[in-house]
């Protein structure tokens, strides 16, 4: 059963059009019939689980937001972004995603959990930042690919906001 449909409302991005979706049924806090956030397709927001986008937030590409993570206020989750789990993402500076780079070639998503750290996923990673640079030390010490991660881990310090 779905949870939500994409609606007839509508904003143009760089070519796409984004809908604005609303629940269909009452799950998590949401109630059935509200009006939540934009998305491009249906494969941007899981219809299981309590995920939700709302307010003027926008997913799209690639991005897809799952499990009981919320995408709200003006927040822009795009490219091949993860948001899930207890993540809340509010504003653009809650959520990094930096690709391709590492071993894989990939993409690192940088993004705040829900009790205000630095959450990271990368390939089959999930945990914190510290973790993370102990399981690249680990892996890749001395290479190239300890620096460019190294250089991610920086840039997501200093620009993920843990700040209300």
């Amino acid at each position: 059963m779905k949870k939500y449909e994409l609606t007839a409302n509508f904003k143009i991005h760089l070519g796409k059009k984004l809908y604005q979706i609303k629940a269909l049924v009452a799950f998590g806090s949401i109630e059935a019939g509200e009006l939540g956030g934009y998305i491009e397709k249906e494969e941007n927001l899981d219809q299981s689980g309590d995920a939700w986008v709302s307010g003027d937030a926008w997913v799209y590409g690639d991005a897809r937001v799952s499990g009981d993570a919320r995408v709200y206020g003006d927040a822009r989750v795009y490219g091949d972004a993860r948001v899930y789990g207890d993540a809340r993402v509010s504003k653009s500076t809650h959520l990094l995603q930096i690709g391709a780079i590492g071993s894989r070639n990939g993409f690192t998503t940088f993004f705040k959990s829900k009790s205000n750290n630095i959450m990271v996923s990368c390939g089959c990673f999930l945990g914190t930042i510290a973790k993370f640079e102990a399981a690249v030390t680990a892996k890749h010490a001395g290479t190239k690919h300890a620096k460019t991660y190294f250089a991610a881990i920086e840039l997501a310090k200093l620009q993920i906001e843990l700040e209300a």
